[in-house]
């Protein structure tokens, strides 16, 4: 009784007239504790409109009347204790309010009797909805305009991977569907709501991906079409690209005309866009021999935009024109160019905070850092190139105009340059054969800073190795590699030099250093297969000779070098491979074609040896070591009169060797025709009296033929061959009976027994016809003494530490630096 009745509050006095009493109280109604257990909360959850069944209209007058909430017991609404109708409740059909603003859900609706909804719980649960109709045409346009977005998307990507024909062929199909994507819309809606944007993109990209794969008729037709469509605005601009394809085309005026049509359809604002075009006109102008209207075109860039490419442009066509003043103006102002990039200074930390050290480390070679380095390094190249240009022509002689360009480099923020311009006055004195002056102006260089004085050095001892003084290349050498202990190519010529002597060991812990310093040099890796080559570690040089195969995938010394080494290993069909590769190559290389012939003819393949050795005899003529295979092959296979051709060719190139001519006339006489051999061998007794084996065919012939001058060739015959008996029998006594035979003297065509691969062909001439004959019996160690090879000598030398380059204005010239290369 007690609990029932702490939950009944009183009503106040009458006098007390507080509407809103009694709200801060706790009302066990609101136990959200025991919802689970409240029926008629659980009934309005279930039901549709979430309303709690009506409580009672009459309004109770006491506060008796009130039921008694409880946690086992239902709860019903409450009505208020001072007679109040209860928020939410109706009272004569009319729901109370739960406040007196309108937008919390009073409404006059609720004033005809409608139940109070705030939420539109009233409406029920929201309609499904509708599903997506495939079929209908708007749907058909959406997704096929998605394809077509697509495949202009896939078409970029593709032309950015290099793929281009994949590219086209996207840029195709997006064409087609982007057309039939326009006849559809056209029937659904008005022509105003194309997407003219969509439509202007592919038609860019169709023409964009037929430049790229070349098709340029194509790309033009596509560019007017886009061009001549008044609906697609700022379409004008598109004409700098079809300027551009005329210029590929080489159709100069064309290319010019639209530029300036493009021009004028650019308005002023776009600054940047403008001076790109008259960038190009210039260019253009150039190509076509108009260097004033070049000129003028650049000189209007570097008054409104200076740059490099715009500055270097106008040194060149100055220097076209032979202006000398005006090239010296657009060198200065080439120079004065600012670079706008930051100072190496600010890479350096200032302090010791590790913070700013972290940051400094990280910004050191980030994107930003490598894109001012490329910036730099591009302004020097340009500016270098300018200076070797110019130098020659602005002064009297080209060692004044390299004066004034050192000057005036000096005074720039390229001082570093001005070194190197001297050492590039210095390959210039060696390009016009002046070696004197080279090595004079290199020897200042010998007080100055340790990689400038490196450079010079290098380039020092690799004049005097090319002039074969080794001492003083070998000075150079130390001094260069004490001034720059990291120089790679002051360590290759160091190595160079004591490979001269013989040591190869140590060149090759030379060639190790530097290769140690920079795995990028070339020359001392190639150097240092030579080294294991003459070791005989041929193990170790085919090594050497693969890695740099790898990196000049194209060198014929390379490819040379393998195929020796596989010779000298035994391996004729590895050997064979690669001097296949070498000739693809250099074809035109007689000495590969000649080795080639060689490894054939040893292997026994005659037909294709002969193939080798005719294209190189084709090639170079003057090797007497084809020359004398052929001879001796076509004798071999009964075809003297062809024999005849190569000897005489022999005899050209050595006409104080007697063995050619007398080849010559043996293959008159073995072919049939005596006449002509016996006039031959009179020719040879004329420049050769005292040769024994063509007296003795004179006196063959002329008996055979019947000629009177027969006794007097017999008595010079019997004569010379006294005076032979005499000369051996003392030197028979001179040898104490050693029992050795000497060969005979020069001109007499005797045998010798050389080992050299010349032997291998005088054996064969010496097993074709009988034991008298004279050509059997042919000198190879005067063959291989006349002639030089001049490929071999070159293969076998070190290489020096040296590089090329083309500048792009097409002037070849040698790197700056620490190398050298003579023409």
């Amino acid at each position: 009784m007690v609990e029932m009745m702490q939950n009944v509050h009183l009503a106040p006095e009458a006098d007390e007239d507080d509407l809103y009493s009694g709200y801060n109280d706790y009302n066990p109604t609101y136990d959200a504790e025991e919802l689970e257990n409240d029926t008629a909360f659980q009934q309005a959850v279930r039901t549709s409109h979430g309303r709690r069944p009506p409580i009672t209209a009459k309004i109770p007058s006491t506060a008796v009347a009130r039921p008694v909430a409880t946690g086992y017991g239902s709860k019903t609404s409450l009505a208020s204790s001072t007679g109040r109708p209860v928020t939410g409740a109706v009272q004569d059909g009319v729901t109370r309010p739960m406040t007196a603003v309108r937008a919390a859900g009073f409404t006059k609706a609720a004033l005809r009797g409608s139940a109070f909804d705030p939420l539109g719980q009233s409406r029920g649960p929201a309609p499904p909805l509708e599903a997506k109709n495939e079929d209908s045409p708007e749907e058909k346009i959406r997704q096929l305009e998605k394809k077509v977005n697509e495949l202009v998307e896939e078409s970029c990507i593709a032309n950015s991977c290099g793929d281009l024909k994949l590219a086209l062929e996207k840029a195709k199909d997006a064409g087609r569907k982007e057309r039939v994507l326009v006849r559809q819309r056209e029937q659904i809606t008005s022509p105003e709501n194309i997407n003219l944007d969509l439509t202007y993109s592919v038609l860019f990209n169709l023409a964009s991906q037929y430049s790229a794969n070349e098709m340029y008729a194509e790309a033009l037709n596509t560019y007017q079409v886009i061009v001549k469509n008044k609906m697609f605005s700022n379409a004008g601009r598109l004409k700098v690209n079809m300027g551009n394809i005329y210029l590929k085309q080489r159709n100069y005026s064309k290319a010019i005309k639209f530029y300036r049509m493009a021009l004028d359809q650019i308005p002023s604002v776009h600054k940047e866009m403008r001076i790109k075009i008259m960038q190009n006109i210039g260019v253009t102008f150039i190509k076509t021999g108009q260097y004033s209207d070049a000129i003028n075109s650049f000189e209007h860039i570097m008054s409104m935009a200076p740059s490099l490419k715009a500055g270097f442009n106008l040194i060149l066509s100055y220097f076209a024109v032979g202006d000398r003043e005006k090239m010296k103006k657009a060198f200065q102002r080439l120079i004065a160019v600012p670079l706008e990039i930051d100072e190496d200074d600010k890479y350096i930390s200032p302090s010791d905070d590790p913070h700013t050290n972290l940051v400094i480390e990280a910004i050191k070679n980030d994107h930003l850092r490598q894109m001012e380095r490329e910036r730099k390094a591009m302004a020097e190249k340009y500016i270098m190139t300018a200076a070797k240009l110019i130098a020659p022509v602005i002064e009297a002689s080209f060692a004044v105009g390299y004066d004034w360009c050192v000057e005036v480099v000096k005074g720039s923020q390229y001082v570093e340059l001005a070194n190197d311009l001297e050492i590039n006055k210095a390959i210039t004195y060696l390009r016009q054969k002046d070696f004197n002056q080279a090595v004079e102006t290199l020897k200042m260089f010998e007080k100055k800073d340790s990689r400038v004085k490196s450079a010079a050095a290098t380039n020092l001892s690799f004049l005097y190795f090319l002039e074969n003084e080794f001492a003083q290349a070998s000075s150079y050498a130390d001094l260069a590699v004490n001034s720059d202990r990291y120089n790679p190519s002051a360590l290759t010529n160091k190595g160079n030099t004591v490979f001269a002597n013989g040591d190869y060991e140590k060149a090759a812990e030379f060639y190790k250093e530097a290769l140690r310093n920079d795995s990028s040099c070339t020359e001392a890796l190639y150097n240092i297969g030579l080294t294991y080559k003459k070791l005989n570690r041929l193990d170790e040089a085919l090594d050497c000779f693969l890695k740099l195969h790898a990196i000049l995938r194209n060198s014929a010394q390379v490819l040379y070098q393998i195929a020796s080494v596989y010779e000298l290993m035994d391996d004729p069909s590895q050997a064979m491979e690669w001097l296949m590769q070498l000739i693809s190559v250099a074809p035109t290389d007689s000495r590969a074609l000649s080795k080639l012939g060689g490894l054939h003819d040893s292997e026994g393949d005659k037909s294709q040896a002969l193939q080798y050795y005719y294209e190189s005899y084709r090639y170079f003529p003057s090797n007497i070591e084809v020359i004398e295979w052929l001879g001796a092959y076509y004798i071999d296979t009964q075809f003297c009169e062809k024999a005849i051709q190569y000897f005489e060719r022999a005899a050209l190139i050595q006409p104080t060797q007697v063995k050619w001519q007398l080849m010559v006339a043996s293959c008159f006489r073995r072919s049939g025709n005596y006449q002509k051999a016996l006039d031959t061998y009179k020719d040879i007794h004329r420049k050769f009296p005292e040769n024994v084996e063509c007296l003795r065919f004179l006196v063959r012939l002329c008996t055979d033929i019947g000629l009177k001058e027969v006794q007097e060739y017999a008595t010079k015959l019997k004569r010379l061959e006294k005076m032979k008996e005499i000369r051996e029998q003392r030197t028979k006594s001179g040898r104490d009976g050693s029992g050795g035979s000497r060969s005979r003297r020069e001109g007499s065509a005797g045998s010798d027994s050389g080992g050299s691969k010349g032997e291998r062909l005088s054996a064969q001439l010496r097993a074709l016809p009988g034991a008298g004959e004279p050509y059997e019996s042919c000198s190879s160690k005067e063959l291989d003494a006349s002639y030089v090879d001049p490929l071999g000598p070159q293969m076998e030398r070190p290489k020096t530490a040296a590089k090329k380059r083309v500048d792009e204005d097409d002037f070849a010239d040698e790197e700056l630096g620490d190398d050298l290369l003579p023409e």
